[in-house]
């Protein structure tokens, strides 16, 4: 019924199309995809309309392949069949054990396509690509060492080229939805889940990059290389100290301190038009008191409905995840974020009670049919703004031409050197012959050590006894000593690593390869803060301590401690 009235909706898209060089005016440009989106929702039943309210992830990795989750998890065995059965608005992909989405770009596409192919009306197809920390789809497609190494650059055009080139990957996979910008505020270094995800712990620098990744992910309207951009975790989950994953935080804001801190990077998402908002799992008791998660909570979702101005698409995080699920059975759950304001219910326990959840809703009147099309007019509008329902399959045969390409890569590499900060320098820079690289993480000491010409031993989070005597025997008989740290503040044995090898008279680099708190904690005379461990931020390392590049970062957060450091901080030579 649908595929007839989708295709004669790609003619009715073209005569609502704005020029090529048209940027989105305050709040999603969904407006021009209104008309046809509106034709759309006419022609639905309920159930249809319901499914469009939904994002499910999916286990295997080909959409006709039979895996067991899916038996498990929806009671059919493919991906397609999953995607037939339910017609969700929807799906994630994941490259973890449970759900094995990703392997390579040709797969990603035929998996993408196989998708659109099973369903009456398109799903978006959505991955969590911040880069950095959270990254779900690895080499050849080109890397970014994420967020917060952009706020040590502290340039727009960067975080904006970043995320047009990530865009222009993902779309080539067929993936047309991008879990990100992160928009949260780091304000508390204790933060266990947010950290080096956050530009910054200024609102105003986080707004600035936020906004430039939303352009740079979207595009110029209607390009069909840009994907639909997602600002999360509203109302901010910057000053938690616990995992929304595992429980139910807290945030003690006001609204007015709120708005201070929290607010400007979603105020300045939803002026760039970004598309989508993700909720936040989390409690703010002096802004609705009824101790309901945000994702859940009237006030919060007001505070970006009526506040921001937002009209786009609100999506939950996961609700599969702890922070909303201790309240509420999970049948309610779907009910109750609909009540409060949301569009879309991401990754539910399990997608077959909550789609007869909220049909059973709307039958007996706790939701209205009208509240329903609300949000099945805001989905449309963003699938059809972003060529989901009317553009063609992605060409499987072309994507390896257009992921990971030269340009691409010598472009990531340029951004990633300008993020390297020196916080402490004494000796750099230096050459080497013979450097020792120990420290946190396998793959990035071995790394480093390839491009210094030198030998790794990785010592992993916390160093035996052995394991620092052996370092400290090895430095002893290098030139050079590159010590990686990541989380050194609660690791005495990191420290114990570092304050021994200190002793040996040989030159020391510390680097911070993820979360810059490190710096405060050991008196190294050289230190770095890199925000990232992944092998662009090694081989910008390696260039600053050889001199092959100044370092130009400066901290995008205050570093508390024994050794404090401002934000803003950073030295150069």
């Amino acid at each position: 019924m649908f595929r007839p009235l989708v295709a004669a909706l790609a003619v009715a898209a073209s005569l609502v199309v704005p020029p090529a060089t048209a940027r989105p005016a305050a709040g999603p440009a969904t407006d021009r995809a209104a008309p046809s989106a509106e034709a759309l929702v006419r022609g639905m039943s309920l159930e249809q309309k319901v499914g469009q309210l939904f994002v499910t992830s999916l286990h295997g990795q080909a959409p006709d392949e039979v895996h067991p989750g899916n038996l498990r998890d929806f009671g059919v065995g493919t991906p397609a069949e999953v995607v037939a059965k339910y017609q969700p608005g929807g799906v994630v992909y994941f490259d973890n054990d449970k759900y094995d989405n990703l392997d390579t770009p040709q797969q990603i596409a035929r998996l993408s396509n196989g998708l659109r192919q099973a369903s009456r009306i398109p799903p978006t197809v959505a991955t969590d690509q911040e880069m950095g920390l959270v990254t779900r789809i690895g080499p050849p497609a080109t890397q970014f060492p994420g967020n917060m190494a952009l706020g040590a650059g502290r340039s727009a055009p960067d975080a904006e080229r970043a995320a047009a080139i990530t865009a222009r990957e993902l779309r080539a996979m067929g993936v047309n939805q991008n879990f990100a910008p992160d928009a949260d505020v780091n304000s508390n270094p204790a933060n266990p889940v947010i950290g080096v995800r956050s530009y910054s712990g200024d609102p105003a620098l986080a707004a600035e990059l936020t906004a430039a990744q939303v352009r740079g992910y979207q595009q110029p309207f209607p390009s069909r290389h840009g994907v639909s951009a997602t600002a999360k975790h509203f109302p901010g989950h910057g000053d938690t100290d616990e995992d929304s994953h595992s429980t139910l935080p807290k945030v003690d804001r006001t609204v007015e301190q709120w708005r201070a801190i929290d607010a400007p990077p979603f105020r300045a998402a939803v002026e760039a038009g970004v598309d989508s908002v993700m909720t936040a799992h989390l409690r703010l008791p002096r802004i609705d008191p009824s101790g309901e998660p945000a994702t859940l909570s009237k006030p919060a979702i007001d505070l970006l409905r009526h506040e921001l101005d937002f009209d786009g698409v609100v999506i939950t995080d996961s609700l599969a995840m702890a922070g909303v699920r201790q309240l509420h059975p999970d049948a309610e759950i779907p009910v109750l974020a609909l009540k409060a304001g949301v569009d879309q219910l991401l990754m539910p326990v399990d997608l077959g009670l909550a789609v007869d959840s909220v049909v059973a809703a709307v039958r007996s009147g706790e939701l209205t049919e009208r509240r329903i099309d609300q949000s099945v007019l805001r989905v449309l509008r963003v699938k059809l703004l972003r060529g989901v329902l009317t553009g063609p399959p992605v060409d499987e045969g072309a994507v390896g031409g257009s992921v990971g390409t030269p340009a691409h890569l010598a472009a990531a590499q340029a951004i990633t050197d300008r993020t390297v900060t020196a916080v402490r320098n004494r000796s750099l820079p230096l050459k080497t012959t013979s450097a020792l690289v120990t420290g946190w993480g396998e793959a990035p000491t071995r790394t480093l050590a390839g491009l210094l010409g030198g030998t790794a031993l990785p010592t992993g989070d916390a160093p035996a006894e052995a394991q620092v005597a052996e370092a400290v025997q090895r430095a002893a008989e290098a030139d050079l000593v590159v010590v990686l740290t990541n989380g050194l503040s609660a690791r005495p044995e990191q420290q114990a690593l570092l304050t021994r090898l200190l002793a040996v008279g040989v030159p020391v680099v510390a680097v911070a390869v993820r979360n810059p708190y490190d710096v405060a904690h050991t008196a190294a005379p050289n230190w770095l803060a890199t925000y990232s461990s992944g092998a662009g931020s090694m081989a910008a390392v390696a260039r600053v301590v050889t001199g092959e590049v100044r370092p130009t970062g400066r901290l995008p957060v205050a570093v508390p401690g024994p050794t404090p450091y401002p934000l803003g901080h950073g030295v150069t030579w």
